[in-house]
């Protein structure tokens, strides 16, 4: 992507002068989608797979409080930020706040069918409790190491349709409309970072990216497959069974895992940003899906303000 400076020095520069690295084309902005017929059809929604399901579900217990962090930790940088990366950080908040909300709802449908998230928001909120009490500077870095991993992630299940080609329909819309929003804004918290540490040396800044990230990706490993597994034994899923299952889905096919191993791996070489793969076109794929769902169902354009104004869904039975 010609626009894209091509060592990290260069980008901490123009994002110090333009306000950011991301396409000056690219406007960040909540779509602000309310996915109130997003139903479980099935328990196992995603294809009547147990694991890919298992996996969307604890990624998705993660997001209302994890978003939320992001978002007070951007904030607090806001004002400081040039005038582009400033409205960038707007819009990212923005996006964020309606994720957070969208998940809290699916979380919900979680619950009223039987599956207790208990253990996993327990361990989440340890987390960003502890990540809480470190410095601001520490709080950003590990914001911007967990939106490349969100990112890297989400344009995966937009590029691939395997991951969401059996998927219950109103769920495969809510998904890819969230993974668009995130690829869109996956540059921002890199460039508050960029901005944060411009007056520290390239060795200094790429040293403290690539220690946190790679201790914020093996503690993300370990804790979303301890919420995978949990998941899993509430179905009568466990043991080597569980294990060879998931194992079988992350690395051999659908292989979310294997196939965005290089992808996150880019963090970590001399140059990197977000923006150095310029996949725009995937923001559109993902529209051209749920934006042709949308008029088909007009109900879903009506604004329901509170979670509790929302229908309750049926009640799905667990699955032996």
């Amino acid at each position: 992507m010609g626009d894209v400076p091509s060592s990290e020095n260069a980008v901490s520069t123009d994002a110090t002068i333009a306000g950011s690295a991301t396409p000056a084309d690219l406007l960040i902005q909540s779509r602000n989608r309310h996915f109130a017929s997003a139903a479980f059809e099935q328990r196992y929604w995603v294809g009547g797979d147990p694991y890919a399901t298992a996996f969307f579900n604890a990624l998705s217990v993660t997001f209302p409080k994890g978003e939320t962090f992001f978002m007070k930790v951007l904030r607090q940088y806001r004002n400081e930020c040039p005038e582009k990366l400033k409205r960038e950080i707007s819009g990212f908040v923005q996006q964020e706040a309606v994720h957070s909300r969208e998940h809290l709802f699916f979380n919900k449908q979680l619950e009223q069918s039987d599956f207790d998230l208990s253990r996993l928001e327990q361990v989440l909120s340890d987390v960003i409790d502890d990540i809480g009490t470190r410095p601001l500077i520490n709080q950003l870095v590990a914001t911007t190491c967990l939106e490349h991993l969100t990112a890297v992630m989400a344009a995966e299940f937009i590029a691939n349709p395997i991951h969401f080609q059996k998927a219950d329909k109103e769920q495969r819309k809510m998904w890819l409309w969230h993974a668009s929003e995130e690829v869109e804004h996956k540059g921002v918290a890199y460039d508050t970072w960029l901005h944060a540490t411009k007056d520290w040396s390239r060795s200094k800044r790429w040293f403290t990216k690539s220690l946190f990230m790679i201790r914020i990706s093996l503690g993300f490993a370990k804790n979303r497959s301890k919420g995978i597994f949990d998941l899993l034994r509430q179905d009568g899923i466990s043991g080597p069974r569980a294990w060879l299952g998931f194992a079988h889905y992350a690395l051999v096919s659908p292989a979310p895992f294997r196939r965005t191993f290089w992808t996150w791996g880019q963090f970590f070489l001399p140059g990197f940003h977000p923006w150095n793969k310029d996949d725009r076109h995937l923001i559109q794929l993902a529209e051209s899906e749920y934006e042709a769902a949308i008029m088909d169902h007009p109900e879903e354009k009506e604004e329901i303000a509170t979670l509790g104004e929302r229908p309750k869904r049926k009640r799905l039975p667990k699955v032996a």
